[in-house]
């Protein structure tokens, strides 16, 4: 019998590389959503992160947890799907903005132009989705991030208003 050689070392990246190259070629998140789909359905919604700012330690253990339990459910056999969003309301996006444009209260962003300001607010959320997505691939998060809902939509407000 004829074993493949085995390094002695441990290389954690180039196993981490490997792996998710091959997620990526075989679609396997993919084909784990589409294999599933006539399942019963365990629905898991996540709170989604604002992507004006950097991924940081403390979104690894947090995705980690929201992870565990669809990726639990689906072993068990129920559809899980992976719906990712980004939230793009609230004092955090409003607080950076003020910061980059130098405002300090509400009378300088009435001054600066609350349309202007807005579309600043509006532009920052997407800031950073790129580094939220390569973090969210290495850890192995499996979501849906083609197709996103976002906070500030017609349709996710409308929801918000339908459910109250």
């Amino acid at each position: 019998m004829n074993f493949d050689e085995v390094s002695g070392r441990y290389d954690g990246p180039r196993l981490e590389r490997e792996m998710l190259a091959y997620w990526r070629e075989q679609n396997i998140f993919e084909r784990s959503q589409e294999e599933s789909r006539d399942r019963p359905l365990f629905v898991w919604n996540d709170g989604p992160p604002t992507a004006n700012g950097r991924p940081g330690i403390h979104h690894v253990l947090a995705r980690t947890f929201k992870d565990i339990f669809p990726r639990y459910k689906h072993m068990r056999g129920f559809h899980c799907p992976r719906k990712a969003g980004w939230d793009t309301h609230g004092l955090p996006v409003e607080l950076e903005v003020e910061r980059e444009l130098g405002l300090r209260d509400k009378r300088d962003i009435e001054a600066y132009g609350v349309a202007a300001f807005n579309t600043q607010c509006r532009e920052s959320v997407f800031r950073y989705v790129s580094d939220w997505e390569r973090m969210t691939e290495r850890i192995g998060f499996w979501i849906d991030t083609d197709d996103a809902y976002v906070t500030y939509s017609n349709e996710y407000v409308e929801s918000c208003w339908w459910v109250l």
